[in-house]
């Protein structure tokens, strides 16, 4: 979710000052690389005030002319209108029935070739193929035909879509103002293999002559060569090179993330310099890379929180004053500023604040279908909330997740983005000390739903049996209860935080986790920790005998 991030980067790359800079970050997972043989994809949606529901979308059947109005996914601005499908798949969050999973990262690339005409936003777009498509290749054929026929007025983007059997990732632009046309590449990600992007296009040079893992728009090379962006060979031909070239705001801010992700599972060190994106010689990384151990949800959820922890571009590990006195992993906006005349950036890593959701999509191919896809959501930043199981056939939301009245600006303590906000903005700013206390809570409930995973569905293959939709309405029920159950466990967390570190100060608690008294029943006195040794001492490094006691 980027709609002005190509000109974010544009005036980084100017060296100029950037207002705002959305951050999504995609991962992909192939069955042979994931623990169970599912296929995986995450999402983080990120935006400075965005606030979204969970999504959903009733099956459907509509008579022949009936129309669907378009309006744009980040604007709420109507675009226009399109024939509605004879058939409409459900659709929750961003998986169908078919347990389709759709996400996106936007990179921008050529301004001049943005339709501004075109009917089909990337969020719409998304959201109609989902309920057109039962694979993603359908999918992809979906979307690709839809953009062709009705315009595209998004800029460049880069989808995941992805289905039981197949990951694939898919890079889109317009051919400019009123051409109502698009060009597109499509590549199979290898199921043995995994795959991220964040904001900067992927995808290369590919095999045009692999039309089983390879699909692209017929004049995908011809549309480059009339603008004078490519003159090479048909097999030298790169995406990215022609359409959205790196620099090194792609590299550092965007691919870095990708090169993060890919980290966990190989040794990325060989493509570091190309994620540092100083150095312009630097090998590119790989659109792909094989992992050295399979991947499980847990890992994935484990990867979208990530600071890049553990390498140099860590925001983590407490080595500079940017995360302040406890050491936050945040970075405030905008992205760059300038201190004497000098531009200068802050670190883009995959966890951030201004996430509005985030998701991780279990895909399983020897499941019926209304079990097999599971989508492990949550509302706001990934490292500051627990994933709750959504399954693919549920169609009633937890109200939690789609709370009457609340928006992005009216709170609402029934509604899960505005009370995970109201906990993870209070332990922003004194990470190190509060972060322990909701990394408790969070793992707990994360590992819950883990553990009962199997217990749960095999009670839903029992009811499948006998009838499919008590099945699903079993499967929809324990979603709710858990969302809400989480939502009630996050106010308890936020009134403990509230309690036990009231005023910089932090209140003794018992093993039990309640709050030690006295004999005479007052609260016990509570401990001054003051600064953390590290930030005391580049306090009085900097301000030399300001705060030196006389001898």
């Amino acid at each position: 979710m980027n709609k002005i991030f190509a000109s974010a980067l544009m005036a980084v790359a100017m060296m100029g000052s950037v207002s705002e800079a959305d951050a999504c970050t995609n991962f992909i997972v192939g069955k042979k690389a994931s623990v169970d043989g599912s296929v995986m994809c995450s999402y983080s949606a990120d935006d400075y005030g965005m606030f979204q529901n969970l999504a959903h979308y009733p099956a459907g059947k509509h008579a022949k002319g009936e129309m669907r109005k378009i309006f744009d996914w980040d604007t709420n601005v109507y675009h226009g209108e399109i024939p509605e499908a004879a058939e409409t798949y459900s659709v929750i969050g961003n998986i169908n029935e078919y347990q389709v999973t759709i996400g996106e990262t936007t990179y921008g690339g050529r301004e001049e070739m943005v339709d501004s005409t075109g009917i089909l936003d990337y969020g719409s777009l998304i959201y109609v193929a989902l309920q057109r498509s039962k694979t993603a290749r359908e999918a992809i054929k979906v979307m690709t035909t839809l953009a062709q026929t009705y315009g595209y007025n998004s800029e460049g983007e880069t989808f995941t879509i992805c289905d039981p059997n197949e990951a694939w990732i898919m890079e889109m632009m317009g051919k400019g103002p009123g051409s109502k046309g698009v060009v597109w590449v499509a590549q199979r990600i290898p199921d043995e293999a995994i795959c991220a992007h964040a904001n900067q296009s992927r995808i290369g040079k590919f095999n045009m002559k692999d039309k089983k893992n390879v699909m692209f728009a017929k004049d995908v090379v011809a549309f480059a060569r009339s603008k004078g962006w490519f003159s090479g060979k048909d097999a030298d031909f790169s995406w990215k090179m022609a359409y959205a070239k790196p620099d090194f705001s792609g590299r550092r801010f965007c691919d870095a993330r990708a090169w993060a992700l890919l980290n966990h599972f190989k040794d990325m060190s060989r493509y570091l310099p190309w994620a540092l994106g100083k150095d312009p010689n630097a090998e590119d990384m790989p659109l792909w890379v094989i992992p050295d151990k399979k991947v499980s949800v847990k890992d994935v959820e484990a990867c979208m929180r990530d600071h890049y922890e553990g390498t140099p571009l860590s925001v983590a590990d407490g080595d500079d004053i940017g995360g302040g006195i406890w050491q936050m992993p945040y970075r405030p906006t905008p992205l760059t500023f300038k201190v004497d005349g000098k531009q200068c950036f802050n670190e883009r890593p995959v966890s951030t604040q201004q996430s509005g959701f985030v998701y991780v999509s279990q895909m399983r191919s020897w499941l019926p279908r209304e079990i097999g896809g599971v989508l492990w959501f949550g509302n706001d930043d990934a490292n500051m909330v627990a994933f709750t199981p959504i399954y693919c056939s549920s169609t009633i939301r937890p109200e939690c997740y789609n709370t009457p009245g609340a928006d992005a600006v009216t709170f609402s303590d029934k509604n899960a983005y505005w009370v995970c906000n109201m906990v993870s903005n209070m332990v922003y700013p004194r990470y190190s000390q509060l972060f322990p206390s909701l990394k408790e809570v969070r793992d707990s409930l994360d590992n819950s739903y883990f553990a009962a995973q199997k217990q749960v569905e095999d009670k839903a293959l029992e009811l499948y049996a006998q009838n499919p939709q008590q099945a699903v309405k079993y499967l929809n029920d324990y979603g709710v209860e858990k969302a809400q159950q989480m939502l009630g466990r996050w106010k308890q967390l936020h009134t403990y935080l509230v309690v036990k570190y009231n005023d910089m100060i932090i209140k003794p608690t018992t093993k039990n986790g309640t709050f030690e008294r006295t004999k005479e029943g007052l609260g016990a006195r509570p401990v001054r920790p003051g600064y953390p040794e590290k930030y005391a001492r580049e306090l009085i490094k900097q301000t030399g005998d300001k705060f030196v006691c006389p001898e």
